[in-house]
């Protein structure tokens, strides 16, 4: 399927769950948009780990919940979490509700500190893996978009040994398109003529 022809003129991928405004706001002004900012590169983390085995539209619907939830991805804050934060996390129907991918995103917010610690920033650990520049691709069809890629095999193996945990490889490949390191929208896309960075 190429982009659907949405309402107000514009294709967008056909992903997009038409009629849906907050889903097209995140296509349009986020997908694929290269992402420098730390804090949103941990946001994106937790919200792919929490949408593993969901679809990504329950979990941005819920994404309000989690930054409330979640101290505004304050990376710090969240590592600080301990088991009274896990009882309330549990019991916050703002979010999905699972133990093991709640304890997973504060691991991953201790990885993270660490990792910023060796290397100075995970955006500039991140983005060494295409030197500095996004992967455009241009599929025709939805079914040309792949779910994993060497680039996410590398970067998930790489965080694992790092301590991070929900990144498998697919779920790396959602990471990398949501933050912008592998562009990958449809050619007749309107976002399709290289978004520019946030």
């Amino acid at each position: 399927m190429t982009a659907a022809l949405w309402p107000d003129g514009r294709r967008r991928c056909s992903w997009v769950t038409p009629g849906d405004d907050v889903y097209a706001t995140y296509h349009d002004e986020e997908w694929g948009r290269p992402v420098h900012d730390d804090r949103a590169l941990f946001e994106q983390l937790v919200l792919e780990g929490a949408q593993a085995g969901l679809s990504w539209r329950t979990v941005l619907h819920k994404r309000n919940g989690y930054r409330a939830a979640y101290c505004g991805f304050d990376v710090e804050r969240v590592a600080a979490f301990g088991p009274d934060d896990v009882v309330r996390l549990l019991a916050d129907a703002g979010i999905v509700r699972n133990r093991q991918k709640i304890a997973a995103s504060i691991d991953n917010a201790r990885a993270f500190l660490e990792l910023v610690a060796a290397e100075g920033s995970f955006a500039a650990w991140l983005w060494a893996f295409v030197n500095g520049e996004p992967i455009r691709t241009r599929p025709r069809f939805l079914a040309e978009v792949p779910t994993s890629s060497p680039l996410a095999e590398l970067v998930s193996k790489e965080l694992r040994g790092r301590g991070f945990r929900f990144v498998a490889p697919t779920t790396t490949h959602a990471f990398l398109q949501a933050v912008g390191l592998l562009d990958e929208h449809l050619t007749d896309c309107h976002c399709a003529d290289g978004p520019t960075p946030v």
